[in-house]
């Protein structure tokens, strides 16, 4: 189920924030990337975007339907997407321990919401994604674990860098 899968995704992606000072977690490897606590900032508003979207679906008699759409390609990094302006992150110092608390309050709201809504209804309905269109609102679940994954590879490669490997 997906739920095991996208709780194996956020243990590893904890795993490797613990390695990291909190300066660490601040730094930037270069000008052009993102430092370790943006990229979770990142996260923390990608996830918290969904959950409005999914909010606002539910509740909206005309969502259209939607096919399943081929999510598990947005973990390959070839394919280069420019973050929507509401998720790009902050640049603002931050403790480790403070963003992973906001990754796991969005994550448990997004688990109440898939918990808590008729699972007809979360077929049924769709949210817009940039790249895939409509995509069925039962996808969005999997998809921020997938979402979560992609970053994941490029957070490795930010502390290799960042570490000095």
């Amino acid at each position: 189920m997906f739920i095991e899968k996208i709780n194996e995704i956020r243990k590893n992606l904890f795993v490797q924030i613990d390695s990291l000072t909190n300066e660490q977690f601040n730094e930037k490897p270069d000008e052009d990337s993102w430092s370790p606590k943006e990229i979770i900032d990142h996260l923390v508003k990608m996830e918290h975007t969904i959950i409005k979207g999914i909010k606002k679906e539910l509740d909206n008699p005309a969502s259209p339907r939607a096919k399943k759409k081929p999510i598990q390609l947005s973990t390959l990094r070839i394919v280069k997407v420019k973050a929507p302006t509401h998720t790009v992150p902050s640049s603002e110092y931050k403790r480790t321990e403070e963003m992973k608390a906001q990754l796991h309050q969005a994550r448990m709201e997004l688990l109440s919401i898939y918990k808590s809504s008729n699972p007809s209804l979360l077929k049924e309905k769709s949210l817009k994604h940039p790249i895939f269109g409509q995509v069925p609102l039962i996808q969005w679940f999997e998809f921020t674990g997938l979402h979560e994954k992609r970053h994941a590879k490029q957070l490795e490669k930010t502390i290799e860098k960042i570490k000095g490997h």
